[in-house]
């Protein structure tokens, strides 16, 4: 079931979010009253990999930052789910962190739209634009979209790019809202949004 809650945006209303962090959080929580989110901890969750997703993180804080204000203090969003049902469960070396959040604080979007600026690559409006751009790609004489930003055209096609980047724009417009494709970001946890700690073999209320 759809939590209604969340797709109110304004009012002064709170909104219960869901997100598993690190359990050495804690310690932050309990010391700065507040958890908040460092560009490195995305680089060492990705590990040897981080170089090819850090530009699409960048995007998304910097669009992000647009639309609800970063504290400067912050450089990546905190991912949090907007239901119990489909949130990650906690897992040794990790918690879960029950919020309350004011609704005007949480910058939404679509997970499934988000894969595409992960992968770099276009992002279309619907299937009839899907089929343009496709053809698009084939009147340039180009055979893979992959390969903007890296690879063997990497460089080539700069109007190519920012029609791409454009396109990313749509991760946050949500065609249809549910608990599965729908992700509730925030730039902080404060102490006081914080109802339940879930510890591993705890069950999420």
């Amino acid at each position: 079931m759809v939590d209604q809650d969340a797709k109110k945006g304004s009012g002064g209303e709170m909104v219960r979010l869901y997100t598993r962090q690190n359990d050495k959080t804690l310690y932050q929580l309990e010391r700065d009253g507040r958890i908040i989110n460092q560009r490195v901890y995305v680089e060492l969750h990705f590990g040897d990999i981080a170089p090819l997703f850090m530009e699409s993180y960048d995007w998304f804080t910097e669009e992000a930052a647009r639309r609800v204000e970063k504290p400067a203090d912050v450089h990546a969003p905190i991912w949090c789910s907007i239901s119990r049902e489909n949130c990650l469960k906690p897992i040794e070396g990790t918690v879960v962190y029950v919020l309350e959040v004011p609704a005007e604080k949480i910058i939404y979007f679509d997970e499934g739209k988000w894969d595409y600026v992960l992968n770099r690559i276009y992002l279309p409006k619907d299937e009839m634009d899907r089929q343009e751009y496709k053809q698009h790609l084939k009147d340039i004489g180009v055979v893979n979209g992959f390969e903007f930003f890296q690879g063997r055209y990497a460089g080539k096609y700069p109007q190519e790019e920012a029609r791409i980047k454009e396109s990313w724009l749509r991760v946050f417009e949500i065609d249809n809202w549910t608990i599965f494709n729908v992700c509730g970001n925030i730039w902080e946890i404060r102490k006081e949004w914080v109802k339940q700690i879930v510890h591993p073999g705890e069950a999420v209320v």
